[in-house]
């Protein structure tokens, strides 16, 4: 049996666009779909990125000022401590009170002093000796009892004291000697000179004394 097909071809042919469009509407619709999630996806990803490049430039930022800050504190560190070794270098490491006292406890009655000296020396070796001179610093004890500083040389050093003044006799001198020499507070104990003087006195007599300079060193060191 023949099948007699009773629809005309312009029928069939209008049916099969209608697919083809309902395909590609379809498609198309899928297409749009995934292109909306994608750029759904990469706004995003895009807004993440640039908070975290908001981020690490706020804490690039912090770290920028975070090392310019310790390379501050560093510096006043830096100055701080050459200061302190500038104070550790000048420092005398001598009590001035304690060896005026030792002094005035070793001075008897029968002698008066003139001046009493501190002269700052810095160690020297036999071999700078040969090469070198040094001329110390001074700190002077005046009879006010007033003491200054004056070019005091930074450094290890050793004081040398020096007493003047006028003693009865001159037995009186050998006996401050004695004193000096058996005192804790001083070693190499010499006198540098002793001679006759006369002084008048308020009612115009005079009066043979000594006058002396004795020459010692402070035993606040220890020389290798």
């Amino acid at each position: 049996m023949k099948e007699i097909d009773f629809l005309p071809e312009w029928y069939r042919s209008g049916r099969q666009r209608q697919v083809n469009y309902r395909t590609q509407v379809i498609g198309l619709a899928g297409l749009l779909m995934i292109m909306i999630v994608w750029n759904c996806i990469a706004e995003r990803s895009i807004s993440k990125a640039g908070a975290e490049v908001k981020q690490r430039k706020a804490m690039q930022a912090e770290a920028e000022t975070t090392s310019r800050e310790f390379a501050r504190i560093k510096s006043e560190m830096a100055g701080l401590q050459k200061k302190v070794k500038s104070m550790e270098e000048m420092d005398s490491r001598i009590d001035v009170a304690g060896v005026l006292a030792e002094i005035a406890f070793l001075i008897d009655d029968n002698i008066v002093l003139a001046q009493v000296e501190l002269d700052a020396e810095r160690f020297i070796d036999k071999q700078q000796a040969k090469t070198s001179q040094y001329t110390p610093g001074v700190v002077r004890v005046a009879g006010g009892g007033y003491v200054g500083k004056e070019g005091l040389p930074l450094g290890d050093v050793r004081f040398k004291v020096v007493i003047r003044g006028i003693a009865a006799k001159a037995r009186d001198i050998a006996e401050l000697i004695g004193r000096l020499e058996e005192s804790a507070y001083f070693c190499q104990v010499y006198p540098s000179f002793s001679r006759n003087r006369n002084m008048k006195v308020g009612t115009g007599k005079q009066f043979q004394v000594s006058e002396f300079e004795i020459g010692c060193y402070l035993a606040n060191y220890r020389q290798k």
